[in-house]
C-alpha cells in the first residue's frame, strides 16, 4: 500500500524568534484580545481552525465580531456527523462569516488508500493523516499563523500549552488556551449562541462519526476520542514528524 505524500512544510523565516516576541508582548492576554492583537500582527496571513464542535462558536463569534472574512479552516474529512455539517451552516450564516475555506483530503490518495472507507478500523493514524493532517497543512500554505480552539482543561498533551506558541516553524495561537468549561459555557449563554445538537445526546466532543463516542461518566472531555486506544489526537498538533509517520501522542 501507498502511504500519501506528505512533503515537509515550509515556513517564513524567522518563525521562532516572532512567536517569543508576541509571546513576550501579549502572552498576558486572552480571549477576544488576544484574537484581535494577532489579527493585527498577521494582516491576511492568520487563519482560524475550526472544527465546529461543541465549543467552536466562542472563537468563531468573537472572529466575526473582529473582522467576519477572517479565513476559517474548516476539515471535511467525509466521516462527520451530519449535525456537524448542518451546524456549521447554522453558525456560518448567524455570524455572517465569509471566510470559510473547506478543506478536504485528496480523492487520488483515497482511491488508493482508502477505497472502501474503512481505514479507520485497522490504521486510525493513517487515516487522520490522510483526512485531517494533510488537508490541514496544505490549507495552512499561505498563512504565517494559525488560531485554534485548544485549552488545557482538554488535559493530555494540551495541559500545558501556551497562548502562543511555535510549532515546526508556524506560530500557532490559542486564545482560550486557559479557559474553563464553566467559562467556555457562560459565554455561549451571554452570546445567545446556539449549542451543537450532539451535545445534548452526551458527545462533549465531536470528530468523525467511527471515531467518536459518548465518554463515560467522570471521564474528560475528550474521552470519547478514539475510545479503547492510546491515540488521543488526529495528528493536526503533532510535531510534524511524529504527524508524518503516524505517531500517536498523549
Amino acid at each position: 500500500m501507498t502511504e500519501p505524500r506528505q512533503d515537509a512544510p515550509t515556513f517564513a523565516a524567522g518563525a521562532p524568534q516572532r512567536a517569543a516576541a508576541l509571546a513576550a508582548q501579549y502572552g498576558h492576554l486572552q480571549g477576544i484580545e488576544l484574537l484581535h492583537a494577532m489579527t493585527l500582527e498577521f494582516p491576511g496571513r492568520i487563519a482560524l481552525a475550526s472544527s465546529f464542535g461543541t465549543e467552536s462558536a466562542v472563537l468563531l463569534h468573537m472572529a466575526s465580531t473582529i473582522d467576519p472574512g477572517l479565513p476559517v479552516i474548516f476539515l471535511n474529512t467525509g466521516k462527520l456527523f451530519d449535525e456537524t455539517l448542518r451546524y456549521r451552516d447554522d453558525l456560518v450564516a448567524r455570524l455572517g462569516l465569509t471566510g470559510v475555506i473547506e478543506a478536504k483530503p485528496s480523492n487520488e490518495w483515497l482511491s488508493e488508500v482508502d477505497p472502501s472507507g474503512r481505514l479507520w478500523r485497522f490504521d486510525p493514524d493513517l487515516c487522520c493523516r490522510i483526512r485531517k493532517v494533510a488537508p490541514m497543512e496544505t490549507a495552512l500554505k499561505n498563512f504565517d499563523a494559525w488560531i485554534t480552539g485548544r485549552k488545557r482543561m482538554h488535559g493530555g498533551q494540551r495541559t500545558g500549552i501556551d497562548p502562543i506558541e511555535i510549532a515546526d516553524g508556524r506560530i500557532k495561537i490559542n486564545p482560550l488556551a486557559d479557559w474553563s468549561r464553566g467559562r467556555i459555557e457562560a459565554y455561549l449563554d451571554r452570546e445567545k449562541l446556539p449549542r451543537h445538537p450532539l451535545e445534548a445526546e452526551g458527545f462533549p466532543s465531536i470528530g468523525c462519526v467511527p471515531c467518536t463516542a459518548r465518554p463515560q461518566p467522570g471521564s474528560d472531555v475528550r474521552s470519547g476520542r478514539w475510545a479503547g486506544q492510546a491515540k488521543t489526537e488526529c495528528g493536526i498538533h503533532l510535531p510534524y514528524l511524529a504527524a508524518a509517520h503516524g505517531e500517536s501522542r498523549r
